[in-house]
């Protein structure tokens, strides 16, 4: 074959991501439940024939990581023989390739041209309501898979373009919002298309084997950068360890650990000695973590990279999980909030590292996205409402910057939280407050702040299941950085309140207020050396308080003739370094 030069190289990598790109706004536009035209819950992509990752779109990185190791699995049942034009294979099978929980549901497409196979079009989204014993599905007590919902062993929804309608009447019959669910099916399926029409597009203009060929440069391209960039990085062997500290049908904390090794050839996640999993929905399967090493190695490497971004450039990364840990749960373990040990994997990795490369990692940040269910039935219109969203929290703090406020965690990427107009107009509540809590790690630089949002149940009954981490266990901060806060659930009841880390089903009446506190970030160096103008500007937004100002950062503020300002006759300013008087 004739070489190829780099622009048609460059142009068809780019045209394979704005499929992706549109594969996933496409979806996002078609879909009928909040979670995921306003939440973005979900994420596209493309592999090659061999399920080898060549482009994907923005949205859940912990689905992202997921894409290549669901086609596998359906290459791995199928083969090649037996996919044909116009299919679509769904799975949600956590233990064979889809690697989240159920209602995490994946849709495969192969992708024909001249009769051959030459892409597939993959994508992975939260399906609002699957089953199980739990309003929404996912559960915070649940003890084996079989309570959290349909699972889709890897099954043709679409044969040759003919939709299975026992598979169809299937899903209608066992959730709670069959509409709602079918629609979002219909949308997820519709959007593969998209992407098949774009690479079709891409094989007529350029030719199939000019295509092919320039899949392959791109891997190899992906690998070249990470074998570059791995050399920036400080070779040795580092270690970190934590607790998973949800309280989730009362399991005691889970103890993790890592040791992660970088030569120049290899990044090496081993988690060895980690905890056994636990009869909670904690767990992640090994595609799940997988996924979360996925995650944290492109954050540190290179999270930049596009058309590199690719299965050459995971080439060098590796991962150790013994069968049976928590985060590597074999069947029928429960794994509805998985997201806890896919998160505390990339925090652990993250901890280890941040020491020796601060200018790739931050502090600590709340890491649990406090995920949440508020349901029930409407009083007015008799059928089910199902609130489901992440909350978003403080991130830590850096060498050269405060952490970032109300993000959502490492593992939802692109996600937001439902607005406060959606929610009131869609379910029966009142989001009553919406606020940065103003709590979090000190520092030089300053850890992020997290959130306080309030929702009124304005229904007769409802319900709240949530579940958070870094409830006892805060985010850590680096370089003499202290801790953030803590993540917490407050249920409001006439003169009670409960907190908690963690609520399954709990029973609410009309008039009940959830609140919802996300954990400040971590701290980066000394307080001490925290510039005087940051510390005034802290607190002339009213983050902190002047008492506050000089306990934790050793500056003497006052009001001269009504005017917040600095005594510098009472402290010594140098190089943004403070000294007591």
């Amino acid at each position: 074959m004739k070489k190829i030069d780099r622009f048609t190289i460059e142009n068809v990598g780019e045209g394979l991501i704005a499929a992706a790109d549109e594969m996933f706004i496409s979806w996002g536009r078609t879909s009928q439940s909040t979670i995921i035209y306003e939440v973005l819950d979900y994420a596209a992509g493309l592999t090659d024939v061999k399920a080898n990752l060549i482009a994907q779109a923005n949205g859940v990185t912990g689905f992202l990581g997921t894409i290549t190791y669901s086609v596998k699995s359906v290459i791995e049942k199928y083969g090649y023989y037996n996919l044909l034009p116009g299919d679509i294979i769904l799975t949600n099978d956590p233990y064979n390739g889809s690697g989240t929980h159920l209602c995490d549901v994946s849709a495969v497409m192969p992708i024909f041209y001249e009769n051959k196979i030459i892409a597939f079009a993959a994508n992975k989204g939260h399906w609002n309501e699957i089953g199980g014993k739990s309003l929404g599905s996912w559960s915070t007590n649940s003890t084996e898979i079989y309570q959290e919902g349909l699972q889709f062993p890897i099954i043709k929804i679409y044969e040759q373009g003919r939709l299975n309608t026992a598979v169809r009447d299937l899903i209608e019959a066992n959730v709670r919002t069959p509409e709602m669910t079918l629609g979002d099916l219909f949308a997820q399926t519709a959007s593969l298309k998209v992407a098949e029409k774009r690479v079709i597009d891409l094989c007529k203009r350029y030719g199939k084997a000019v295509v092919i060929q320039s899949i392959k440069k791109l891997l190899e391209d992906g690998e070249k950068l990470a074998k570059q960039e791995i050399k920036k990085l400080p070779h040795g062997e580092f270690e970190a360890d934590s607790y998973i500290d949800t309280e989730s049908n009362g399991i005691e904390d889970v103890y993790i650990k890592v040791k992660v090794t970088i030569t120049d050839d290899e990044f090496v996640i081993d988690l060895t000695g980690s905890g056994s999993q636990v009869p909670a929905p904690i767990n992640c399967t090994k595609y799940g973590a997988y996924s979360a090493a996925r995650v944290i190695y492109r954050a540190i490497l290179y999270p930049h990279a596009a058309n590199e971004g690719n299965e050459g450039f995971y080439k060098l990364l590796k991962l150790i999980v013994p069968e049976g840990t928590v985060f590597s749960a074999v069947r029928p373990a429960p794994v509805s909030c998985n997201w806890e040990a896919f998160s505390h994997l990339t925090d652990i990795v993250a901890k280890a590292l941040a020491p020796y490369i601060p200018d790739r990692l931050t502090a600590g940040h709340f890491l649990s996205i406090v995920g949440t269910i508020v349901g029930g039935i409407d009083d007015k219109t008799k059928q089910p409402f199902i609130l489901c969203e992440p909350q978003a929290g403080g991130w830590g703090a850096g060498v050269n910057k405060d952490g970032e406020n109300g993000l959502v965690a490492i593992d939802d990427g692109e996600t937001f939280i439902i607005p406060a107009e959606v929610a009131e107009t869609k379910y029966p509540i009142i989001v009553e407050q919406y606020a940065l809590n103003t709590v979090s790690g000190a520092g030089e630089f300053r850890g992020g702040y997290g959130l306080i949002r309030d929702y009124r149940i304005l229904n007769s009954i409802a319900e709240l299941t949530t579940i958070a981490s870094k409830y006892r266990i805060p985010p850590w901060g680096i370089n003499d950085g202290k801790e953030g806060s803590n993540n917490k659930v407050q249920v409001h009841s006439k003169n009670k309140i409960i907190e908690k880390p963690t609520f399954s089903n709990y029973p609410l009446k009309k008039g009940d207020l959830i609140r919802f506190i996300t954990a400040g970030g971590g701290g980066y160096g000394n307080p001490l050396s925290r510039n005087p103008k940051n510390v005034l500007d802290d607190v002339l937004n009213k983050y902190i308080t002047i008492e506050e100002a000089k306990k934790i950062y050793g500056v003497i503020i006052e009001k001269v003739k009504g005017e917040i300002i600095i005594n510098q006759n009472k402290t010594n300013v140098l190089r943004g370094r403070i000294k007591k008087c």
